[in-house]
């Protein structure tokens, strides 16, 4: 296992890229700890699955470089940087048994015979799948497959990186949840440093310790989950984290205040200087009803099971609330109040206030 940094990386497909657009990956740097669980997260489009390829090998990076530990890796094949991948759809050999293809990996690098038989005994437990051990993998269900190809790219003890593109992608919905903490849980045993590709938050959210989140080929933002939620650096995240996503709405600037549709509204702290027209970010969950605040009138009530999501308006302006205990009925005049220390400006996206200690 090893530590892995991608300093100052950047990839075009191009032979001469002319400027910023022709970049797939715009310049990026991240550092990955060992044995640490990490998303990369965004949507279809975003650089994930190219950001994943320079890692592995299967592409070199226009510019930058790839280390595992100290050692660079930016010029190695894939199979010089002992790496292991799971794939969106499974990859094992149907015409084998669940045990012949854990062992696979290890009996094709000459690994003793002892040694094969308790990691595939210790992985196939971890996994749940001892009972099928000889059954072929032909008649697996998907959600059992895709086990067994996590479980081939798990059974090497001796790996640097275990990275997941969207293996979720063709399981059935109720069983996702199943195989989401089935691989939380075998991260916790194994400690092996992985990276998990998806383009859905839940998956991203339940599974990393650290997310790095993508748009464009930029890095918008990098941290835990909880990071993501309450502080985060670009409207893009918080669009793209919760649901509903972040309020992001107009408004002008009065010293440290903002003024939405003609009120004061008090931020989380003083606004920074910069250009670019200035847009107010509050998230749902951080907007009550309450006796003083906003005028609003409710538009539409959303019962959801474990709250009620309330869309209204301020003046011309449409926004998002949720409220954990009842609803007012659409139609209703109320009074919004916005939690000050989560509330923010920001400018061409990027956030513009500083949070007070």
């Amino acid at each position: 296992m090893a530590e892995i940094t991608l300093s100052h990386l950047r990839h075009s497909y191009y032979p001469n890229p002319a400027g910023p657009d022709d970049y797939a990956l715009k310049e990026i740097d991240v550092t990955w700890r060992d044995g640490g669980a990490y998303a990369l997260l965004g949507p279809s489009g975003c650089g994930k699955s190219t950001l994943l390829n320079i890692i592995s090998g299967l592409v070199t990076p226009s510019e930058g470089k790839v280390l595992f530990g100290d050692r660079d890796v930016t010029q190695l094949a894939p199979n010089e940087r002992n790496i292991a991948q799971v794939f969106q759809f499974p990859v094992i050999y149907d015409t084998m048994t669940v045990r012949e293809n854990l062992a696979f990996p290890l009996k094709n690098r000459g690994v003793d015979p002892a040694k094969i038989e308790a990691r595939v005994s210790a992985i196939a437990e971890m996994l749940e799948v001892t009972e099928m051990l000889e059954t072929r993998a032909a008649g697996l269900s998907p959600d059992n497959k895709q086990k067994i190809s996590m479980g081939r790219g798990l059974v090497r003890d001796d790996v640097n990186v275990v990275m997941f593109d969207e293996p979720l992608t063709v399981i059935d919905p109720h069983l996702k949840w199943k195989l989401r903490s089935k691989l939380k849980e075998l991260h916790q045993r194994v400690r092996a440093t992985m990276i998990y590709v998806t383009h859905d938050q839940t998956e991203a959210l339940t599974f990393a310790d650290e997310v790095v989140v993508m748009q464009e080929g930029v890095v918008v933002q990098t941290g835990t989950p909880v990071e993501l939620f309450e502080r985060p650096q670009h409207t893009f995240v918080g669009h793209f984290i919760g649901s509903p996503g972040m309020n992001v709405l107009p408004c002008d600037l009065k010293g440290d205040h903002a003024v939405f549709e003609g009120h004061e509204v008090a931020l989380e702290g003083p606004v920074t200087g910069g250009d670019g027209t200035p847009m107010l970010g509050i998230r749902p969950e951080y907007i009550s009803v309450a006796e003083a605040g906003l005028p609003a009138t409710i538009t539409k009530v959303a019962d959801v099971g474990r709250h009620f999501v309330i869309d209204a308006v301020v003046g011309n302006t449409a926004l998002k609330a949720v409220s954990e205990h009842g609803a007012p009925n659409p139609g209703e005049s109320v009074h919004l109040a916005f939690r000050p220390e989560q509330t923010r400006v920001y400018r061409n996206g990027w956030i513009a206030t500083e949070a007070r200690p």
